[in-house]
């Protein structure tokens, strides 16, 4: 009989592994070395593969979003396609079944036992985290079946009971991180806890962002509730000094930023003319935007340039001075990676944000237009473009001068859903990618919305002219051993990809 494992039954494997877990083990157990690894060893892999996840599917849904685009033509991404057979776009999965996935409850389980409610917190807030952008990108998810054991094929189940999962955990994760008795303290939270040093009220502020983000994508609804989304943004980050930042000590290439020049990981990718016309004046009234050079790089003839989604790079061959450089900030012809100092979150020590106070005021602002409360909105809208303004490193001077400029409108009467969607898009710019695109779907691609953003003319084979609405689940998990469950909802059709999500319907 053919044996059938999912990544989530893997994950058990591992688990047992680690733990050693039955009787006849025991007579390799030494009571001088721990056999488990406790809470504060475990923490720190997790938080990195919170990066990874993000990091490598952000490539190519950034591609989806029009961060940027390949430079080869034809691109299956740059068309909103996928590729058959592979792992490509699959990182999520990987990471909440198998990288993340059962050490959670290896954390709430020993650090229940020693009353650490601190990490039993972050633990379920981590996993909160993890269940909401997973399931924006994949929709249905193995949910009542995760991790369970001895079950070798598992069932999908749709995406709104994923989203009360979010908020079942999440509330669970408030009332832990709130406790103090037992074995609670910052220090010993902080031996682990690589982001915020130990400390609880900053995981609190983070679970409620994270619960902002699960109450704010479902603003097609009727059951939408904008003074809930404010409250929840109300009660997380207050400012830069809260961004969740997975930090980087950028020595090598094993601890370097995902996005740094010592990895090499963005070398065939371009920024596009998008992104480039949001910056340089084009969708602005003419008002060249002070971050365009610290985000951006410049073409050798000092023109900023950017590729067309799909057709690849025209400027790509050695001393044309028109040629797009790298994301990083120097021409594709420097083959030395290491040599290239990089910019903004491109830089080997950049941390990675997984979230940040500019992305939260930005959810604000729509919640409150949404609303109709126009004051509010404005107020929060010029919050989030000051404080990424102060994340991307712009000058007071600079920031303060484009504020008042007719980039931005100068009351809450002229401002439009449209200002608010494009400066949150320039403020989730590739770090971001994966949020950005829960947005352009629950606004269905609007050209009224992201004004300059258009859809390819030709779209992959297999989207029979429809756009991107989510990514397939991990092929070597679900498509190689548990393709079963995938038809009960069409996930092998050709075209699932194109399969609207439950959060963008009405």
């Amino acid at each position: 009989m053919k044996n059938k494992i999912t990544v989530s039954s893997l994950a058990l494997v591992l688990l047992f592994v680690l733990n050693g877990c039955d009787k006849y083990l025991d007579v390799n157990q030494d009571p001088t070395f721990p056999q488990t690894a406790e809470s504060f060893a475990i923490l720190p892999p997790m938080l990195a593969q919170m990066v990874r996840g993000e990091a490598f599917d952000s490539r190519y849904v950034g591609q989806y979003v029009q961060n940027w685009a390949s430079t080869a033509s034809n691109n299956a991404f740059d068309r909103q396609g996928y590729t058959p057979g592979s792992d490509a776009a699959g990182e999520k999965w990987r990471q909440h079944y198998w990288a993340i996935g059962k050490n959670i409850d290896l954390i709430v389980e020993q650090s229940t036992a020693r009353s650490q409610w601190d990490y039993v917190g972050v633990a379920k807030a981590i996993r909160a985290w993890s269940w909401q952008s997973s399931t924006d990108v994949y929709g249905e998810m193995i949910l009542s079946q995760a991790w369970e054991p001895n079950r070798y094929v598992f069932d999908f189940e749709t995406q709104d009971l994923v989203y009360n999962e979010v908020n079942r955990l999440s509330q669970e994760a408030l009332t832990d991180l709130a406790r103090t008795d037992g074995n609670v303290s910052e220090a010993g939270l902080g031996r682990g806890d690589l982001v915020y040093k130990g400390k609880r009220e900053q995981w609190i502020k983070f679970v409620y962002g994270n619960l902002a983000r699960n109450a704010h994508h479902i603003s097609n609804k009727s059951n939408y509730d904008p003074d809930k989304v404010i409250e929840y943004v109300d009660k997380s980050f207050a400012s830069n000094a809260d961004n969740f930042n997975v930090p980087h000590a950028g020595t090598n290439s094993a601890d370097g930023n995902f996005y740094g020049p010592t990895r090499n990981n963005m070398r065939t990718y371009r920024q596009t003319e998008f992104i480039v016309g949001l910056l340089n004046g084009t969708a602005f009234n003419g008002v060249t935007d002070p971050r365009l050079p610290l985000m951006l790089s410049i073409s050798p003839d000092t023109v900023y340039r950017g590729v067309v989604p799909g057709a690849g790079d025209p400027t790509n061959t050695n001393n044309n001075p028109k040629r797009i450089p790298l994301v990083w900030g120097v021409s594709p012809s420097v083959t030395n990676a290491a040599q290239i100092p990089g910019k903004y979150i491109f830089t080997d020590k950049a941390a990675h944000p997984i979230m940040t106070y500019s992305e939260l005021q930005f959810i604000k602002a729509e919640a409150a237009f949404i609303k109709g409360d126009k004051a509010m909105a404005y107020d929060a809208f010029k919050k989030g473009i000051t404080a990424h303004m102060d994340f991307a490193a712009v000058a007071a001077a600079d920031r303060d001068a484009y504020l008042a400029s007719a980039a931005v409108p100068q009351d809450a009467a002229a401002l439009t859903l449209s200002d608010i969607m494009m400066q949150k898009y320039i403020s989730l710019w590739v770090h971001g990618a994966l949020e950005t695109w829960v947005d352009m779907r629950r606004h269905h691609y609007s050209d009224q919305v992201y004004k300059g953003f258009v859809i390819p003319a030709t779209l992959y084979i297999d989207n029979g002219g429809k756009p991107v609405y989510r990514l397939r689940p991990r092929y070597n998990s679900e498509y190689v051993w548990n393709r079963e469950s995938l038809d009960v909802f069409g996930g092998n059709n050709p075209d699932y990809h194109t399969y609207e999500l439950w959060f963008s319907k009405p």
